[in-house]
């Protein structure tokens, strides 16, 4: 029975890191490609590593699989949002049909209401912007 439960583990597990990597290679810009690595490959590593830990049977291994998808879980992400506010501040531009952009609002309302708060370049940046709208 364990076996069975095993193998569909490893099954599943192995098709999220392929879904993972499908969607690296498909999807149009880097928040997408962000996204579907991060959740795909996250789950994809928790389903393999339990499986890991009901193939060897040991506390010691289980223990550890299982402090390693707490890790993924905690840590894939918060590393892949950092990543996605970086890039979305450097200027790194979204894919032609994205239909609405919170963050540019809420960027804009904030510059309006403190427009002295924000760095030299942000400023030139912002004021381009405006010039281009």
């Amino acid at each position: 029975m364990s076996e069975r439960f095993n193998a569909v583990l490893l099954v599943v597990g192995a098709l999220f890191m392929l879904l993972g990597a499908l969607g690296v290679l498909r999807l149009p810009d880097l928040f997408m490609r962000l996204q579907a690595s991060t959740k795909a490959s996250t789950l994809g590593a928790g389903c393999l590593l339990l499986g890991v830990a009901i193939h060897f049977q040991d506390l010691g291994v289980a223990t550890r699989a299982l402090l390693v998808i707490a890790f993924f879980f905690l840590t894939a992400p918060v590393g892949a949002h950092m990543i996605a506010r970086a890039a979305y501040a450097v200027g790194v531009p979204l894919w032609e049909g994205t239909i609405i952009d919170e963050l540019r609002e809420q960027k804009r309302a904030a510059t309006e209401a403190a427009p002295g708060n924000l760095p030299q370049w942000q400023s030139e940046q912002q004021r381009q912007e405006r010039e281009n709208a």
